[in-house]
């Protein structure tokens, strides 16, 4: 078979490969976004089928990719448009649960290789869902079908390879996606770095107290409440330190209610496109979710050499070693105690940041993150000669 790492020899066709994108989280989007760029590198036709905003926001095209917009509906019409934009692709690449469910619908019953075969589908497991009740029995099934229904199944860390493999897939294998190493605030000398640090600090009202950082989005899973909850020890600290949050969603409500009435020391910044630029101001990085993979404010925090706490849930404890301090999840003293002894202990914020460097530079580049995919469409897809 011809390896896809490199053009297909003169006179055959290249492997032809549509991306499907759900709702596109940052992970997951960035992710294809370097995906289709290293695919289309090396001689691979890429498509990616994604709601028309994700283009505009991480330009797919730029990449050298065609770009289809679907709507993130599983109704009949969006999956008649997933279902033809696939007609003549060698292999489909979902990346998600709700992209798996629809990619599996728009492949369901078709044959479309020269030898018969179903067109392989990939699913890559960036996250899992949560939900509680009825619909995690729901949530179950739904991740059964997408196990089933791929050839294989990619797990972004050890946890979702083994739930993978827990809900009947075939073959689910580690494969921790690579995203691009954060930008680096634009400051070409020392002198200049320190006063745009100060000038972001002071613009978030931190001149003179400790300054953390939260980012994702405002929804329930991310731990913001605990992170509330952490703030009261907080108050009791001179200066007492200013928790900001970056992000939007359905919590934002909630959690300005109550930290107005609680007068908490935290700010809701909404939804921002600076994130290196803040993490360059603050003192620590904080991640309080429930579940995580391949956190993004972790891996930016880390290759910033910005000290994190985090909870120890997931992907987490994988991806950072001992990098940064690890609390439970739903542990608010823990993690008020972590942050505090950090604030008080220059010597070991700054042990951190060198572990944290060293740490990141352990990480998948984005090359061997698309040679270990291109390998796997190897596997699966046809031989390039039509």
């Amino acid at each position: 078979m011809t390896h896809a790492s490199s053009p297909p020899p003169q006179g055959q066709s290249p492997l032809r490969t549509v991306q499907v994108l759900g709702g596109g989280s940052a992970g997951s989007s960035a992710h294809v976004r370097s995906l289709a760029a290293g695919l289309v590198a090396r001689g691979v036709r890429v498509l990616v089928c994604a709601p028309a905003e994700l283009d505009r926001l991480y330009d797919f095209t730029g990449a050298g990719a065609q770009f289809m917009p679907v709507p993130r509906r599983s109704d009949p019409v969006s999956v008649a448009a997933l279902r033809a934009a696939c007609t003549d692709a060698d292999l489909v690449h979902a990346h998600g649960l709700h992209a798996a469910i629809r990619s599996s619908l728009a492949l369901g019953g078709r044959r479309t290789t020269p030898s018969g075969r179903r067109t392989p589908l990939v699913v890559t497991w960036h996250t899992r869902a949560h939900a509680e009740g009825a619909r995690a029995h729901v949530l179950r099934l739904l991740e059964r079908r997408v196990a089933r229904a791929s050839a294989v199944v990619l797990g972004t860390s050890s946890d979702l390879v083994d739930r993978a493999r827990s809900r009947g897939a075939r073959d689910a294998r580690l494969a921790p996606v690579a995203f691009p190493v954060p930008r680096p605030p634009a400051v070409p000398v020392h002198e200049e770095a320190d006063r745009v640090r100060h000038k972001a600090r002071a613009e978030l009202g931190a001149v003179e107290r400790p300054l953390l950082l939260a980012v994702g989005a405002l929804e329930r899973h991310r731990g913001y409440s605990t992170l509330l909850d952490a703030t009261r020890a907080w108050r009791g600290l001179d200066p007492v330190p200013l928790l900001v949050i970056a992000g939007e969603g359905p919590e934002r409500g909630v959690l300005q209610r109550r930290i107005d009435a609680e007068g908490l020391p935290v700010r809701l910044l909404g939804r921002r496109d600076d994130v290196p630029e803040l993490l360059a101001a603050a003192d620590v990085a904080l991640l309080a979710s429930r579940w995580e993979s391949r956190s993004v404010l972790a891996h930016e925090a880390l290759h910033a050499g910005v000290p994190l706490v985090a909870t120890a849930v997931g992907g987490v404890p994988e991806l950072v070693g001992d990098a940064a301090e690890l609390v439970p999840y739903g542990d608010a003293e823990a993690l008020a105690t972590a942050v505090t002894e950090l604030l008080a202990d220059p010597a070991r914020r700054e042990q951190l940041k060198v572990k944290g460097l060293a740490q990141a530079a352990t990480w998948p580049k984005e090359d061997e993150t698309v040679a270990q995919i291109l390998s796997v469409y190897d596997e699966l897809a046809e031989p390039f000669s039509r």
